[in-house]
C-alpha cells in the first residue's frame, strides 16, 4: 500500500494563500448577502407607499422570491462549476444578481421588483463559493473556512437590518437596490483581484453535492427532522418580516427612519448573548436542550410579537429573544448536520439544508404576505407562533448528537483492497469511530471524537506503511 502522506493530526495554522482565501470568498459572501437582506426590513412599507399594484401576498411574494430562485438553483450552479470553473460561474451569479437589482431598482411596480429579486437570487453562488474554498485549502483546515464564511453570513445579516433603514432614509429603498448591483460587481473585482487562483479544482465530497447520494440523505429521520427545522425557522423569520416594520410604523407609532435603532439594539445583545448558550451547547455537549429550549424561545417571541404589536418596547422585547434563539439556532444547526451526516456525504446534506433554507424564506414570504392582507399583522405573527410550537414538538424527538468531529487524512493512490486494507487500521485508532475510505479520492473521511482521540496513534499511523 502506498504510504499515506505524513500529515500531522495537530496542523500548523492557515498558511498565507489559505487565509487570503478565506477573507476573499468571505468578503464576496458579505457583499452578496447584504445586498439581499438590506430590503428585509424596509420593503414593506417602501411597496405599500411607492410601488404600483401592490398587495400585501405580492409584497410577501417580493421579500420571498429570491428563496425559491435560489433553491431552485443553487446546486446546479455548483455542478456547473465542476465542468467551467470555479471562478466563471460565480463570476456569472454575481452579474445575475446584479442585473436583478438593477432592474428592482428601475422598477415602480410590485411585478417588476418581483423579477428583479428573482434574478438575484438566480445568481445563487453559494455551492461553486464552498467548491472553491475546498480547493484552496488543505483538508485539515477546510472546516476552518467554511466557518469563516457562516460567521461571515451572520455579520452580514445583522449589520443588514441595522443598515436597510439607516439606508432607507439617505437613498431610499431604490437607491439600496443600486448599491447592491455595485456591491455585486464589486464582488466579481475581489473574485478576480483577491481570491487565489487553484491549482487545480477537484471534486470535495465534503463540500459538495453528489446526486446519487440525494437518496440516503433525504431519508435519514435525524437529517430530516433538521432541514424541516432550517425551513421552519427561516419560513417564521421572512413571514415575520413582511409585518414587523408595519407593526412598528402603523401599530406602535415609530417612524420608518427610527427602526435601526430598534435592529442595533437588538442585534447587539443577541450576538453578545448567544455565546454563553453555543459554548453550553457545545463545549458541555447539551446541545438537545440549548435546541429545543431556542425553539420554545421563537414561539415565545412569536406569541408576544403577536399579543403585544403595539408598543414599541414590548415588539423590542419580542424581537431580542426571537433573535437570541435565531442566532443560537443559525449557528448550532449546521453543526448538527455536520455532526449527523457521514463524513463523506456532508457536502450532499448541506446542500439538501441549505435548499431547506432557501425554501422556507420563499414560504414565509408568501404565507406572510397572504395571511396579513386576509387577516392582518397579528395572524401572521401566530401563525409563526403555531409554526414554532409544531417544530419543538418535533425537536422534542431529537437524540442527543454524537458529539463527532470531522477529519480528512489525505492517503495519496492506493487501490480499493489496499482501502478496505486501512479502513480497517484506522478503526482501531482510539477515538476513530467512523471511516470511509474512497481510493478514488485519495482521502479517508473520519469522524472522530475529539476529547478521547489518540492524535499519536493517528498521527504515527500516517508514517506506516500497510
Amino acid at each position: 500500500m502506498a504510504k499515506p502522506e505524513n500529515q500531522s493530526t495537530r496542523p500548523p495554522g492557515m498558511n498565507a494563500g489559505e487565509r487570503t482565501a478565506a477573507l476573499s470568498l468571505s468578503s464576496i459572501y458579505a457583499l452578496r448577502m447584504m445586498g439581499l437582506f438590506m430590503i428585509l426590513p424596509v420593503f414593506s412599507l417602501y411597496a405599500h407607499d411607492h410601488l404600483k399594484n401592490s398587495t400585501p401576498l405580492l409584497i410577501g411574494l417580493a421579500i420571498g422570491i429570491y428563496g425559491l430562485a435560489n433553491a431552485v438553483f443553487q446546486i446546479p450552479f455548483g455542478i456547473l462549476s465542476d465542468r467551467f470553473g470555479r471562478k466563471p460561474i460565480i463570476a456569472f451569479g454575481l452579474l445575475l444578481f446584479a442585473l436583478g437589482s438593477v432592474i428592482a431598482a428601475m422598477s415602480d411596480t410590485i411585478t417588476g421588483v418581483i423579477i428583479g429579486r428573482a434574478i438575484q437570487g438566480s445568481g445563487a453562488i453559494a455551492a461553486a463559493v464552498m467548491a472553491l474554498a475546498a480547493d484552496l485549502t488543505r483538508e485539515e483546515h477546510r472546516l476552518k473556512i467554511m466557518a469563516m464564511i457562516g460567521m461571515t453570513i451572520g455579520l452580514s445579516f445583522s449589520t443588514s437590518l441595522v443598515l436597510g433603514p439607516l439606508l432607507d432614509g439617505w437613498i431610499g429603498v431604490s437607491g439600496i437596490f443600486w448599491l447592491t448591483a455595485v456591491l455585486a460587481l464589486a464582488g466579481i473585482g475581489v473574485l478576480h483581484l483577491w481570491v487565489p487562483q487553484p491549482v487545480a479544482s477537484t471534486f470535495h465530497r465534503d463540500a459538495e453535492v453528489v446526486p446519487s447520494q440525494f437518496t440516503d440523505m433525504l431519508k435519514d429521520p435525524s437529517l430530516l427532522r433538521l432541514n424541516v427545522g432550517i425551513f421552519a425557522l427561516h419560513m417564521i423569520l421572512t413571514a415575520s418580516f413582511v409585518v414587523v416594520p408595519v407593526a412598528l410604523r402603523d401599530y406602535a407609532g415609530l417612524a420608518g427612519g427610527q427602526h435601526w435603532m430598534i435592529y442595533l439594539g437588538v442585534q447587539l445583545i443577541s450576538m453578545a448573548a448567544m455565546i454563553p448558550f453555543i459554548i453550553y451547547a457545545e463545549k458541555y455537549r447539551h446541545m438537545k436542550q440549548v435546541f429545543f429550549g431556542c425553539v420554545i424561545a421563537i414561539a415565545i417571541a412569536q406569541a408576544g410579537l403577536g399579543l403585544a404589536h403595539t408598543s414599541v418596547i414590548a415588539i423590542s422585547l419580542s424581537l431580542l429573544l426571537f433573535f437570541i434563539a435565531f442566532n443560537v439556532l443559525e449557528a448550532t444547526l449546521p453543526s448538527l448536520i455536520a455532526k449527523t451526516a457521514p463524513s463523506e456525504k456532508k457536502g450532499t446534506a448541506m446542500g439538501i439544508y441549505s435548499t431547506s433554507q432557501f425554501l422556507g424564506a420563499f414560504t414565509g414570504g408568501i404565507a406572510g404576505g397572504w395571511l396579513y392582507g386576509a387577516v392582518g399583522v397579528g395572524a401572521v405573527f401566530a401563525l409563526c407562533a403555531g409554526i414554532a410550537t409544531v417544530w419543538a414538538v418535533i425537536a422534542a424527538s431529537m437524540r442527543e448528537p454524537r458529539y463527532l468531529s470531522n477529519h480528512l487524512l489525505k492517503i495519496g493512490n492506493i487501490t480499493p483492497e489496499q482501502a478496505q486494507t486501512l479502513t480497517q487500521r484506522l478503526r482501531q485508532v482510539r477515538g476513530v469511530v467512523e471511516v470511509n475510505v474512497i481510493a478514488d479520492d485519495g482521502i479517508a473521511y473520519l469522524k472522530v471524537d475529539t476529547q478521547t482521540l489518540d492524535n499519536d496513534a493517528l498521527s504515527e499511523f500516517s508514517a506506516v506503511k500497510a
